[in-house]
């Protein structure tokens, strides 16, 4: 299927440089403050900082302005930059607490934050299990940047008020439901379409897109007036979002997405990709080779005969026209919504991003 030519808008790519900045520099007095009372706090909050640098679409500040330019705001305000730097540091406390619970080994091309502890444990000969240290320091760590996220968020908020509030509120409460229908369908082994996408929606398309969107336009306009609008964009786009993750996930390139090819195969990851395939895949030899979807030493040789699987089957076609279905939907509300014309501009060039990148 012929794809569109991806572009991340340059508008919002100097935005995520400016996003980059503003977090980098309040992690570094943050580090300069703890490290005075505790030199050895300092390597967790470091690892905090350098995740953070390490990269990312940053695609969370970016729906965000997109919102607040929709609904009037001024992209220089300072007010979308910590509205931005609150998104993308509850982001970093999703992917900390997301590679304890799934035991991935890297993130953005680096060893994951519980594995660097684990591995510095186990060179330090220090006391207890090293799988537990490594796991219990990453999780403090994505707590320090959820707590940080929430003191962007809240000077955001009280500018704002209860409108601004409640959208921070229900955005947590879905990512941490979206998790939970992920874990709760991997140690099920669900493999139907329903279940993947709802977890889809809830675990990455409405934080990722949606909610980012309904933030940032609350925030130039307390009254939400552009909420249905932008839902009409976010959550077909979001879902594209996830299809994509999905394909990346199974097809990927390391060098481009930071993590090991075949991992969701590993994890056992309820995704449409696998639902599709599942259906599909009658004979005995298929149905066995499938049933290894989820073990931990799944080899190189399974992981290539699941991807040849996948495109026997038909089903990553499937999931590319179901992208590309879903991308068209979102460009037709682009179109029809009532926003300013710089932001309809960039969720067009957003959208072809987020449908067919790279990584």
């Amino acid at each position: 299927m012929p794809q569109p030519t991806v572009r991340y808008p340059v508008a919002l790519g100097d935005h995520a440089t400016a996003v980059e900045a503003h977090v980098d520099s309040f992690l570094t007095s943050e580090i300069e403050r703890w490290e005075r009372v505790d030199e050895a706090l300092v390597p967790p909050l470091e690892s905090l900082r350098a995740l953070v640098a390490a990269g990312g679409k940053r695609l969370r500040p970016a729906f965000c302005l997109a919102g607040f330019v929709g609904a009037g705001g001024d992209p220089g305000d300072p007010v979308a930059l910590d509205a931005s730097a609150a998104l993308e540091l509850l982001h970093t406390f999703a992917l900390l607490h997301d590679d304890v619970m799934d035991g991935s080994e890297r993130r953005r091309g680096l060893p994951a934050v519980h594995r660097q502890f684990s591995d510095h444990h186990t060179e330090q000969r220090g006391r207890g299990e090293a799988r537990r240290f490594g796991e219990g320091i990453a999780i403090l760590v994505g707590d320090l940047a959820y707590v940080y996220s929430d003191q962007f968020a809240g000077r955001c908020i009280r500018q704002v008020g209860s409108v601004l509030a409640a959208i921070w509120d229900e955005l947590r409460v879905e990512l941490c439901i979206g998790q939970s229908l992920d874990l709760l369908g991997t140690a099920a082994r669900r493999r139907d379409l329903a279940t993947a996408t709802r977890i889809a929606t809830y675990k990455s398309g409405k934080y990722t897109v949606e909610r980012p969107m309904h933030f940032g336009a609350a925030l130039a306009d307390s009254g939400g007036a552009l909420a249905d609008a932008l839902s009409a964009i976010g959550l077909p786009l979001g879902e594209a979002f996830q299809l994509r993750d999905d394909v990346l996930g199974v097809f990927g390139d390391e060098d481009a997405t930071g993590k090991p090819v075949g991992d969701d195969l590993r994890e056992g990851k309820p995704t449409a990709l696998l639902a599709f395939t599942d259906a599909a895949a009658t004979s005995t030899a298929r149905r066995a080779l499938l049933e290894r979807v989820g073990a931990s030493d799944l080899t190189a040789t399974e992981v290539a005969a699941l991807q040849e699987l996948v495109i026997e089957t038909g089903a990553r076609e499937r999931v590319e026209t179901t992208i590309a279905n879903l991308t068209q939907r979102a460009h037709e509300a682009i179109a029809a919504a009532p926003l300013v014309d710089t932001a309809r501009v960039w969720l067009d060039e957003l959208a072809d991003y987020v449908a067919w990148r790279d990584r």
